[in-house]
């Protein structure tokens, strides 16, 4: 497929994990895609990984949840590539798993890099693609926005996200702006959180899995094949809309099912 030929991208948080698998899929397709990370080091090296493919990318350093370096990140990315079509708001903060164990600058790192960050980038990028008429616009939810699993303010910051997509949608959706939400289930990266939780007990994963009707958890490529989907033409028709990518998590809990009837 080549949905992306002649656009631009800007994917948050994508020196690794789910954003890392978003960019190269949207290169892939023919994106040329700014590579956004707090961390420039592995912003640079997705970057090379995509122009090694043949693709245009540039890498940007930024902490999201600053409003200058929000808006200087989104004029980088189109002084380097050319006017934005698509904003990929993946960049997230999760510290503490318990309300308990939350501190208040906790809290305010967490809503500030998942909630406010988002907010910020969508805030410097509508006005480019209100003007010409065209634009989409993802968020990176999560089930914790739908449930209680832990970490307080993470969930909570992603619950805010769904309603602020759905803001979006129905703000910008008369410019010609299409704004939605993806929300994975728990997906396997390199992130420093799974890497703990892996060494405390290395059958976390295997854990994890019975609690997922496919037998699996998720895998970044799952959630980057979403967001291509919404992001793309073919989606013309989807606006303020949740993907829930999670392998059938929330469509109900397997494991209480075999509990009650003792099959399976």
């Amino acid at each position: 497929m080549n949905r992306f030929a002649g656009k631009t991208a800007l994917v948050t948080g994508a020196g690794r994990g789910i954003g890392r698998a978003i960019a190269t899929r949207l290169a892939r397709e023919g994106a040329a895609v700014a590579v956004l990370d707090i961390d420039l080091a592995a912003a640079r090296k997705v970057a090379e990984e995509l122009r090694a493919a043949g693709a245009r990318a540039t890498a940007i350093e930024a902490d999201v949840a600053d409003e200058a370096q929000a808006a200087r990140a989104a004029e980088a990315a189109e002084a380097a590539l050319g006017p934005l079509d698509v904003l990929v708001n993946n960049a997230a903060w999760a510290i503490r798993g318990t309300l308990a164990a939350t501190g208040p600058a906790d809290w305010d790192r967490e809503v500030a890099v998942t909630l406010r960050g988002p907010f910020l980038l969508s805030r410097a990028v509508v006005p480019g693609m209100s003007k010409r008429g065209r634009g989409a616009i993802v968020m990176i939810a999560s089930v914790n926005g739908l449930l209680a699993l832990g970490n307080p303010a993470y969930s909570a910051a992603k619950a805010g996200l769904l309603n602020l997509t759905r803001s979006l949608a129905v703000e910008y959706g008369p410019a010609g702006i299409r704004t939605n939400a993806v929300s994975p289930g728990s997906i396997r990266t390199e992130h420093p959180t799974w890497q703990e939780r892996e060494q405390r007990d290395p059958a976390i994963f295997e854990k994890l899995a019975r609690w997922y009707p496919v037998g699996r958890i998720g895998r970044p490529e799952d959630i980057a094949a979403a967001v291509a989907f919404l992001a793309a033409e073919e989606a013309g028709f989807v606006n303020g809309a949740n993907l829930v990518v999670d392998g059938g998590l929330t469509a109900g809990m397997a494991p209480m099912m075999q509990e009650l009837t003792g099959e399976g």
